[in-house]
Order: structure tokens, then sequence, then C-alpha cells
């Protein structure tokens, strides 16, 4: 029997980038459905003790760049881990990938999701512009009008929803899995997530 996957991003988040790709693969190789729910890290954090770049402590910061660039060579993904652009407000394109998901479908989504991770992490580009939006939709063949649809309240709506599931399923940070309850956390576990899809 196929399971289903709420899969919770964040279109900014760097571990997002790097688990991306090899979950869709993961979940496709599985027959897994996926559930597409961007959320937003501003509402999660507050309650689950999570906490900006900004406010973080200088320690933390430090490893934090020491372990994006060994993510980086481990993973064979390029990754820029100071980008130009960033931190960045990934708000905009979470309610664009909610759009595609709605109007093009889940496939769709994902891929304008990978675009736009690499956008962030490889390409320096600043994806909470409404120019780069545009490009990145051309890129992945997807219609201009997204832009605009995705400013619909309905929209929103849905954004607001999924954050709040993510609250409710005890989600604090990006990327985040949840299946049959059981929730995983990180690229790093998604050997975990692939043992429970493929359990009987």
């Amino acid at each position: 029997m196929s399971k289903t996957v709420d899969y919770y991003i964040a279109p900014q988040s760097p571990y997002t980038y790097f688990g991306h790709e090899r979950f869709v693969a993961m979940a496709k190789a599985n027959g897994a459905t996926v559930r597409l729910k961007p959320m937003d890290l501003g509402k999660v954090f507050p309650l689950s003790g999570g906490l900006p770049l900004g406010k973080r402590p200088p320690q933390r910061l430090a490893y934090r760049l020491l372990e994006l660039k060994r993510f980086g060579e481990f993973l064979n993904k390029p990754i820029n881990v100071q980008p130009t652009f960033f931190p960045v407000a990934g708000d905009d394109c979470a309610r664009l990938i909610i759009t595609v998901d709605l109007h093009d479908g889940l496939d769709a989504a994902l891929r304008l999701t990978g675009a736009i991770l690499a956008a962030v992490w490889e390409q320096q580009r600043n994806i909470a512009a409404a120019a780069v939006q545009a490009e990145l939709l051309s890129e992945c063949g997807l219609s201009a009008q997204r832009l605009e649809q995705s400013k619909d309240p309905k929209i929103q709506s849905l954004y607001d929803s999924y954050t709040t599931e993510a609250n409710e399923a005890n989600v604090f940070g990006a990327p985040s899995f949840v299946i049959d309850g059981e929730l995983f956390w990180g690229q790093d576990r998604l050997d975990f997530v692939e043992r429970k899809l493929q359990a009987k």
C-alpha cells in the first residue's frame, strides 16, 4: 500500500536544498503520495524555540557554515554557504509554489521548488524579487500568470493552513516529513524516511 508523505518546506532553506532532489526521487521510487506544504518559519520558530539567523550565537553561526560546506562536499551539491541574497524572505515563493501545485500539479510544483532552492544556494539570485520569480517560472516552462494568481487571498489562506498544520504536527524546521503521524526532520534523516516508506 502506498504511503502519504506530508512534505514541509521553506523555499529558502539550505537543508531543503540539500535534500529536495533525493526526496523527490525516493518518493517516486517507492510509489509514495507527496503532499507539498510550504510553511512560514517565521510562525513556526516562535512556537518551537527556533531562532532566525540574526539571533543565533556566534558559535552556532560558525558551525552552521562549516556544516553547509561539509554537506555540499559530501553530497556533491554546489553551494555558496554565504549567498549574496540571504537571509531572504521566502513567503512570495512559498505562495508561488502553492499556486503552481493547484494549477499545474505536484510534479510542476516540485520542479519549481528545486529551481527556487538552486536559485538561492547555487546561483545567488534574489528569490524575493518578482522579476526573478518570473524568470524561474519561465525556466520551468510555467505560465507567467501564476505570479499574479499567487496573490489571491485563497493562496495565502492555504499557506496559513499549511503553517498551522506544521505546528500541530510538531514541525520545527525544514525540511520535515510526516508519514503516518511520525515526524522526520532534516535532509540527513532521509534514510529513515526511506525505511518508513519501504516498511510493510
